[in-house]
């Protein structure tokens, strides 16, 4: 029997990609590409994508893929997509804005109002969510306020891009959970969060059926011809996608992921999910399974930002310098909040603090207290997820910047004390959307098992300690 191959697009932050995989997860050699996109961004908070750009350079990732013959044999194509953005539609249909990403925070000044009105407990456990920046029970009560005349409709990245392609901007079930008004149970929308966000169900794009799968419209069918008969498959949400792509799919695992920013998240079928803990989110990665977990904004970025205002010694020396400094970096703590927080904890951009600075700290040890502040935060949401599942299940890790990192790989494994799998997968989120399509899993190649050092771990709970007390005095709780 011919192979099967699958189409992945990746509709990213920074970039968009196009890549083929075999019917094994495999990706097939030379067939990628990637084009960037241009986050536009301000000091109020702004953070918004074009969606047509996005669309235009999608269209040319196809291209290029078509022109070297990559479509040949394509039966699906899967999607994944960064969930929470949503662009303001008028009556006659225009865009009013760009995609406010999950990076926008100009609704912030919202978050105390809507949190005030109604019960919050039972509003996270219904659609995994409390009102935060990220989520549109706050962008769509500010983005009324600030267009005149209000917007009369509502998309997501997603539901734009698939509108173009395929003529139908139903919203999966996966990315409507991203929303924060989604009740999960019955995949329908919320009637406490539709009253938080001010709208009702007709101003929010139709939630695609699980079994939902579309067929490209006429003009892609003639730009494409090879994709013709190709099924189109519901699009995920990219920390769902990277879950599967990771071989994380049952709460016997935890997948956490460092790159840019930092998540931990556990896949579960969907009945038979542990009661959310308030530290936590929940969205659905399909009809029959959920993912809970925790983000946060801060990881590689911090690095990034270390990198220009101080001076870190050679990018090929620094994990040989990080390994002289002593667990809890000589009292240096770190809150990590430089870009803000995501949800549940509510702090804008700017929040981040060091203290415990001497004359004789180094560059060094400043960096060291913020990648151990990075696992702190990353402990604290799989103790959330262990006390929910009633098990403390492996812990699977991934991500470009963890990848590249010994010391933190082994810093990771001391502050949680207990091994950490180290799985190399750059390409996270498209593989697990290609293996949705496909309707399996496989597990990606181990490429270290980390041990915990149990002289590390007594000294990162102790270094721990003093984080904790720090955010607490902070108010960062």
């Amino acid at each position: 029997m011919a192979d099967r191959r699958v189409l992945a697009l990746d509709l990213g932050t920074s970039s968009v990609r196009a890549l083929v995989f075999d019917e094994r997860g495999a990706t097939v050699p030379g067939m990628l590409t990637r084009r960037p996109t241009h986050l536009e961004i301000s000091d109020e908070g702004k953070a918004e994508l074009d969606p047509d750009e996005v669309a235009g350079a999608l269209g040319e990732c196809l291209d290029e893929l078509a022109g070297g013959g990559g479509m040949d044999g394509i039966e699906h194509v899967a999607t994944s997509c960064a969930w929470h953005s949503v662009i303001a539609l008028g009556a006659d249909g225009r865009r009013l804005t760009g995609a406010l990403t999950w990076a926008d925070t100009r609704a912030a000044p919202l978050v105390a109002e809507l949190r005030s009105r109604g019960d919050m407990d039972r509003l996270q456990a219904a659609t995994g969510a409390r009102p935060h920046t990220l989520y549109w029970t706050v962008k769509l009560p500010w983005l009324a306020r600030e267009l005149s005349p209000a917007p009369a409709r509502y998309l997501g990245l997603a539901e734009y891009v698939t509108g173009a392609l395929l003529g139908d901007p139903a919203a999966s079930p996966s990315m409507a959970s991203g929303t924060g008004l989604l009740e999960l149970a019955t995949a329908t929308w919320d009637e406490q969060a539709l009253e938080l966000a001010g709208v009702d169900a007709a101003a929010l794009p139709e939630v695609a059926p699980g079994d939902w799968t579309g067929r490209l419209g006429a003009e892609g069918a003639r730009r494409w011809p090879a994709l013709a008969g190709a099924t189109w498959h519901p699009a995920t949400g990219d920390g769902a996608a990277s879950n599967v792509g990771a071989g994380c799919v049952s709460p016997d695992r935890v997948a956490i992921n460092i790159g840019t920013s930092a998540a931990i998240r556990a896949v579960e079928e969907a009945g038979a999910a542990a009661p959310l803990h308030r530290e936590l989110w929940r969205y659905l990665v399909d009809d029959r399974h959920v993912v809970s977990g925790a983000a946060f904004s801060g990881a590689g970025n911090l690095y990034a930002w270390l990198r220009q205002v101080t001076a870190l010694p050679e990018e090929g020396s620094v994990d040989d310098e990080l390994a002289k400094v002593p667990p809890g970096s000589r009292g240096v703590v770190v809150m990590p909040y430089h870009a803000g927080s995501r949800p549940p904890l509510d702090l804008a951009a700017g929040s981040g603090a060091i203290t415990g600075l001497s004359l004789a700290t180094t560059a060094i040890e400043i960096l060291a207290a913020t990648l151990e502040s990075v696992c702190y935060r990353l402990a604290s949401g799989y103790e959330a997820l262990a006390s929910g599942m009633g098990r403390e299940p492996e812990v699977v890790a991934s991500g470009g910047a963890i990848v590249a990192s010994p010391w933190w790989q082994q810093t990771l494994a001391d502050v949680l004390g207990r091994p950490v799998r180290i799985v190399d997968e750059p390409e996270a989120s498209a593989r697990g959307a290609a293996l949705l399509a496909l309707g399996q899993t496989t597990d990606p190649a181990t490429v270290r098992t980390v041990e915990p050092r149990p002289d590390a771990v007594e000294a990162q709970r102790a270094a721990r300690a003093l984080h904790e007390d720090l955010a607490a005095r902070l108010g960062y709780r």
